[in-house]
């Protein structure tokens, strides 16, 4: 997204916190749970496994929000609205085990229609099959796959509401 805004050499230096202090220490930090039989498998599909990786995953987030808001003197309004994602998908997961693959999904489906709704349909589509294969690798169940959809509408929704506000 940052790309379209800004130049190379900006968007780079908006990703790479991004990357170090989210991406990559949430891709060692299941890795290293599967290594050591903490998690089943790389999905992390049991929903009791689920609750340390939500926690390890707010951690990160909030930890690059105030990060950037010490560095930058602002609030990063998209990572700020993953945040509020992984704690209603958390919540969520008390109950039931809602598809975060589909969740997250849907939510870059959002991102996109801020900058083109074709790309937005398109990824929408994306997140579609995401949920019908989360379904077929046995991963979820339907009602968990809408679920995930469920709230990630919901958190969209809010965010593309915002995101409006807050442009005009």
């Amino acid at each position: 997204m940052s790309i379209k805004e800004y130049s190379f050499k900006d968007s780079v230096s908006y990703f790479l916190p991004i990357l170090l202090m989210i991406i990559v220490p949430v891709v060692i930090w299941i890795t290293w749970h599967v290594k050591t039989g903490r998690y089943t498998n790389m999905d992390v599909s049991d929903r009791t496994q689920r609750k340390t990786l939500y926690v390890f995953i707010a951690i990160c987030v909030l930890a690059y929000l105030v990060y950037n808001y010490v560095k930058n003197d602002y609030v990063d309004f998209l990572m700020l609205f993953i945040l509020i994602l992984v704690f209603v998908l958390q919540i969520s997961n008390l109950f039931i085990k809602s598809s975060m693959h589909t969740a997250f999904n849907i939510f870059v489906a959002a991102l996109f229609f801020v900058l083109d709704w074709k790309m937005g349909i398109i990824w929408l589509g994306i997140a579609f099959l995401v949920g019908i294969t989360r379904i077929i690798l046995k991963r979820h169940t339907p009602k968990e796959v809408l679920m995930g959809a469920l709230i990630a509408f919901m958190i969209s929704f809010i965010y593309l509401y915002c995101n409006i506000q807050f442009q005009h």
